[in-house]
């Protein structure tokens, strides 16, 4: 039923569409529905094409800084574990899925899109965990303890939301492909770690390394965690 679902926010954008299951080469732990490119047998067509750029749907591809983001916080368990997260723009629910697998007291996914709402909860089905669902931002919980972004800088225009995280809880975990330098000195960066979106877009290079910050308490974080915080 899920998958019926998805298929038919999908084919509202691309009448060939359809999902599969797959799991991101860039986190490979997670299972996801995402769009199956064995669909495309040759090149969109012009109104598939003009269709794609009016209303992407950003939640049936997994981006780079994502699959990096999960990734990280599934081999670092205690930045979110036993705490209220709240996952930003959350797309397929990748980030939110492991939040949840890590270990973390509440999740709770926020998108505007409630296409990509109805993939977080298929997603965290298919992986046997249990996601919170938030269509606004200014409805989420007050009482967040970490704050999760990934790909949200991709519009210069967004930069303000760095400073709305750190004000709307104490800790911060960010993921960016986009902007080699944040301007905000409260983000220190962990690592850079090398991904594509899956299914891959054939994106510039550049977008392909991925910058992962955190922001705020360090408190609870493991040995390796610490060492990361110093790189």
């Amino acid at each position: 039923m899920s998958e019926d679902c998805l298929n038919q926010h999908l084919r509202k954008t691309l009448a060939r569409g359809r999902v599969a299951v797959t799991r991101p080469a860039g986190c490979e732990r997670i299972a996801l529905y995402l769009f199956d490119p064995a669909v495309l047998e040759g090149p969109l067509s012009h109104d598939e094409a003009q269709a794609v750029v009016a209303e992407p749907a950003y939640w049936s591809f997994c981006w780079a800084s994502g699959q990096v983001l999960a990734n990280w916080i599934l081999d670092n368990p205690l930045w979110v574990k036993g705490k209220r997260v709240l996952d930003f723009g959350s797309g397929s629910g990748i980030v939110a899925v492991a939040a949840a697998m890590a270990g973390a007291r509440d999740v709770i996914a926020c998108d505007i899109d409630p296409a990509a709402l109805e993939a977080v909860h298929a997603n965290a089905e298919l992986n046997g965990v249990s996601v919170g669902l938030c269509s606004d931002w200014a409805d989420r919980p007050r009482d967040l303890d970490v704050v999760t972004a990934a790909d949200v800088l991709y519009d210069p225009d967004n930069r303000p939301l760095l400073q709305v995280f750190r004000q709307a809880a104490p800790r911060v975990l960010l993921a960016d492909s986009r902007m080699k330098v944040l301007g905000d000195h409260a983000y220190c960066k962990q690592t850079v770690i090398e991904a594509r979106t899956w299914p891959d877009l054939n994106e510039f290079e550049e977008f392909n390394q991925v910058r992962i910050y955190v922001a705020g308490t360090t408190s609870g974080e493991t040995e390796a965690g610490k060492k990361d915080w110093k790189k």
